[in-house]
């Protein structure tokens, strides 16, 4: 694997047909984020920042890449391991609040749900949330707790 690997999206403010920030009060948080070659995904700032509740807003997107993020290496630690995961969910949270005078996340926490096929090790595939963790690339790149609570079940068909 390269030892280096580029991003980028644009985002564009579409809240500005709407008017411009006459006022704080006034003004539309929505805007596009645009990737090359993927559907573009619409945004705005949290309801209790007078955004748009029906669109995405960056903290459920920091939440989520975590989440996503922990998954991947979750199911790539699986694979190499030989666990059989047949399904994976995961309910996770964040907690932002006022520190140090700022705000700021201070917490997320994942709730993975996984099912392995019969025959494959739980206590192996719990193990494996351990060192998914510690290869999930987002959750070392945050400066606030991650925990994971994971649970494993075995599914009861083949």
């Amino acid at each position: 694997m390269a030892q280096a690997h580029h991003f980028s999206a644009k985002l564009t403010w579409t809240g500005a047909e709407k008017g411009s920030t006459s006022s704080y009060e006034s003004y539309s948080r929505d805007y596009m984020i645009e990737v090359t070659g993927k559907p573009p995904l619409a945004g705005s700032a949290d309801k209790v920042f007078r955004g748009d509740a029906s669109r995405h807003n960056p903290e459920d997107l920091l939440v989520m890449s975590l989440s996503a993020c922990h998954m991947l290496s979750y199911l790539a630690e699986a694979a190499r391991a030989g666990v059989h995961v047949v399904a994976y969910s995961d309910e996770a949270g964040g907690t932002m609040q006022l520190h140090q005078g700022k705000m700021r996340f201070t917490e997320v926490s994942l709730r993975p749900q996984v099912v392995i096929a019969k025959g494959s090790d739980p206590a192996r595939a719990q193990r494996l949330h351990e060192q998914a963790h510690e290869h999930c690339f987002i959750a070392n790149s945050v400066n606030f707790s991650v925990s994971c609570d994971a649970r494993v079940s075995v599914a009861e068909t083949v």
